[in-house]
């Protein structure tokens, strides 16, 4: 892949930096040339992104040409925000004020070179702008009245960078533009990202799916690279991400997620799915609304807290609009029980789901691709409890029997009702979380990011479980016309 830099003047460019070319803005901009080139990443270092200014128009064409522009178009707008930039100063306020505790006076400037300071003190605040605002040279102002506050960001010209410090950008562009060498005589037609960490616990897949998964992104012409929490600022260098790691509207998933579907790849899970899941509150609403089959439902505020045992009765479930995988989920038995529990789940959420209790020694999970079934599994109850995990006090974790079957054999009316729940989030990967009370089939959830994990989920399917999902991405990618040969 061609690395460029686009400058205003090339005979001013004052840095010498490796297997990057150094191209003036308005033959970028006019060339037939570069407008055929399909395989490129554009470094765009023009002195200013003001709205149709040449700066802008690179960062724009570059898009429109396929290319991979460092800023993009949505990096200059957010950089145009104040708003926008003081969001990101509260969301990494902690962080700041460890990075920033030893300055003395109240005011503090932090030069950002492709993500990197030159005091490695400053390395993890650097690195954190970066990855929100993915641009080569930044400048942060930090003023402090109680408490360091970043007062303003802005993209800098080459001119800006004082002489001492050239060496030391020279090296940051050096490593940032270095790629791992394709092995294979051809370039992969698209590259797709994984996000992925193996250390979480409880993560949606593991290593070995992880590399199921690559294999089967291989076979089709792709290239599939782990990316983790620290490559956000990364993400507009590839075509497609798919989020391996559980996801959170208050979470890096989120914030990854977002960053790649504003910068156009095929995001599995988008973002929009993963606010529709990783609420509660939300789904009851829109099952009731589309007459999704579901366990008896109230929506429990404070106002009306003292009706939940009358009208659902007991033992009652009740869910943090944020729970996920058994966590947040509890049940009472009695009034004083629901009281209590309320009360502690009032103190994070306004409102909490109530469900009646179906009890079952199983939950169906049906997964559901493209608005498809895809596959289907008995999750069995953790032996002694009413869930499918049970967590001890000090933390260690039960499991129930994961019990993968073909489709052929799971119910129709739970595929049904499956299919139907996961239609109303939207058309992405999900897992269906469905009960049977005799001949009704009852969904309780629609997860977003569903496990993926060898020997469980992939019992029947095997490698065509990973197979299917990378189709899907390629299928979407050729759709989209983002074929990069």
């Amino acid at each position: 892949m061609r690395s460029l830099i686009v400058v205003e003047s090339p005979k001013l460019w004052p840095l010498k930096i490796p297997d990057a070319e150094v191209i003036p803005a308005r033959q970028y901009l006019t060339d037939p040339g570069f407008v055929e080139l399909r395989h490129a990443r554009v470094f765009n270092l023009c002195r200013s992104y003001a709205y149709q200014s040449v700066g802008y128009y690179v960062s724009l064409l570059a898009a429109a040409r396929g290319h991979r522009p460092l800023p993009s178009i949505t990096t200059i707008q957010d950089l145009r925000t104040s708003a926008v930039v003081r969001i990101i100063s509260e969301d990494i306020e902690a962080l700041v004020q460890r990075s920033l505790a030893r300055i003395k006076s109240d005011q503090f400037t932090l030069s950002i070179y492709f993500g990197r300071n030159m005091a490695t003190r400053y390395d993890r605040v650097s690195r954190a702008l970066f990855n929100y605002f993915p641009a080569p040279l930044l400048r942060a102002e930090f003023v402090k009245v109680d408490q360091w506050r970043l007062h303003a960001l802005r993209p800098i010209a080459s001119s800006d960078i004082p002489d001492s410090h050239r060496p030391f950008v020279v090296e940051q562009a050096t490593r940032f533009f270095a790629r791992p060498r394709v092995k294979a005589p051809n370039a992969p037609r698209f590259e797709l990202a994984i996000l992925f960490d193996p250390n979480e616990v409880d993560s949606p897949s593991d290593d070995k799916a992880i590399r199921k998964f690559q294999r089967a992104a291989d076979a089709l012409g792709m290239r599939a690279s782990i990316v983790g929490s620290d490559d956000l600022g990364r993400i507009a260098e590839y075509d497609a991400l798919f989020i391996r790691q559980t996801t959170s509207v208050n979470h890096v998933t989120y914030r990854f997620a977002s960053r790649a579907e504003a910068e156009g790849l095929i995001v599995i899970d988008d973002p929009e799915s993963i606010v529709r899941c990783s609420n509660k509150v939300y789904q009851a609403e829109l099952f009731d609304r589309h007459d999704v089959a579901c366990p008896k439902t109230l929506i429990v505020h404070r106002d009306n807290a003292g009706e939940v045992g009358g009208q659902l009765g007991f033992p009652v479930i009740l869910k943090r609009p944020d729970s996920f995988f058994s966590l947040g989920v509890v049940k009472a038995v009695d009034e004083a029980q629901l009281a209590a529990q309320l009360e502690t789940f009032f103190e994070s959420s306004e409102l909490i789901v109530a469900q009646e209790y179906v009890p079952s020694e199983f939950d169906w999970r049906i997964g559901v691709l493209d608005r498809e079934p895809l596959w289907a599994c008995r999750y069995h109850m953790a032996r002694g409890h009413w869930q499918i995990q049970r967590v001890a006090e000090g933390g260690d974790r039960k499991y129930g029997r994961v019990e993968a079957l073909p489709l052929a054999d799971a119910p129709p009316g739970a595929v049904a009702v499956a299919v139907k729940a996961a239609g109303l989030i939207g058309d992405g990967l999900y897992g269906v979380d469905v009960k049977q009370s005799g001949d009704r089939f009852l969904v309780m959830e629609v997860n977003d990011n569903p496990n993926l994990e060898f020997g469980y989920e992939d019992g029947a399917l095997k490698d065509d479980l990973y197979a299917i999902v990378m189709k899907s991405f390629f299928r979407r990618l050729e759709n989209q016309g983002l074929s990069r040969r």
